[in-house]
């Protein structure tokens, strides 16, 4: 009995693996032929991202040399529609499909800025959450940090903040500052000398914090707190016009 009961187990799945190989060549030969009637885009992270529109996706599409409505969804060559699509650096993924309505879904992830990079002698661009280099768009401004100083036009023309140890150094500040809800409010912009050191400058308070190298990071902060918690409600709120949390073990206000 337990031998009959393990051969009709193995017929059933037998048969249920049949029948999903049929399902699966049914649904083959259903897609197979269909003619795209209509491109539908779908965006991830508009609500915090305004730099590109659906209509900013399509233009990218239809310039893309290749003809798409109208012609046979499985000789739309996909791979390369997706990778035309991620050379637009606010993109970070791509993925394309037909389904058997005769729609290529069009399902785009794009960039979340987390630094701007200002100067002087040219164009802006953003820092993305992975360290990519993104233009800056008339479309719309993010409400982030701001990085200015000597390091910005090095950053800019390295294109991605993952290849030096100076762009790592930022990228790990800005993470750090992201994170906590108070230093996010108040730190407005990091300003880079010469010599790789770092100047805060606050929303709040009128004070430049003069931070030194972008290391020790939670370190410093965390003596910057006490500065904030202790000193400054004892001695008042604009006493002082700098503060020096760069040597261990001290905080030098001014």
């Amino acid at each position: 009995m337990k031998l009959k009961w393990n051969i009709r187990s193995e017929v059933k799945i037998a048969i249920a693996v049949a029948g999903l190989f049929l399902l699966i060549a049914f649904s083959a030969r259903r897609q197979s032929g269909v003619v795209c009637k209509n491109i539908v885009v779908e965006l991830e992270n508009t609500n915090e991202n305004h730099f590109l529109e659906e209509a900013d996706i399509l233009k990218i599409i239809e310039n893309s040399g290749q003809t798409i409505i109208g012609k046979n969804i499985e000789e739309i060559n996909l791979r390369t529609l997706e990778a035309k699509l991620e050379q637009d650096k606010h993109i970070s993924n791509a993925e394309m499909f037909g389904d058997v309505k005769g729609n290529l879904k069009v399902n785009v992830i794009l960039r979340r800025p987390i630094a701007r990079l200002i100067r002087t002698d040219g164009p802006d661009a953003y820092v993305a959450e992975d360290g990519k280099v993104m233009e800056t768009s008339e479309k719309y401004s993010a409400r982030i940090i701001l990085v200015s100083g000597d390091i910005v036009k090095k950053l800019i023309s390295q294109g991605d903040l993952n290849t030096t140890e100076e762009g790592l150094a930022l990228m790990a500040m800005i993470e750090y500052i992201n994170k906590d809800k108070f230093w996010k409010a108040q730190v407005a912009q990091l300003d880079f000398n010469k010599s790789g050191k770092v100047f805060i400058y606050p929303q709040v308070t009128g004070q430049v914090v003069e931070f030194g190298l972008p290391e020790d990071i939670e370190l410093k902060f965390k003596k910057l707190m006490i500065f904030y918690k202790e000193i400054l409600p004892q001695m008042g709120w604009t006493k002082y016009d700098r503060v020096n949390v760069e040597f261990e073990g001290q905080v030098i206000a001014e």
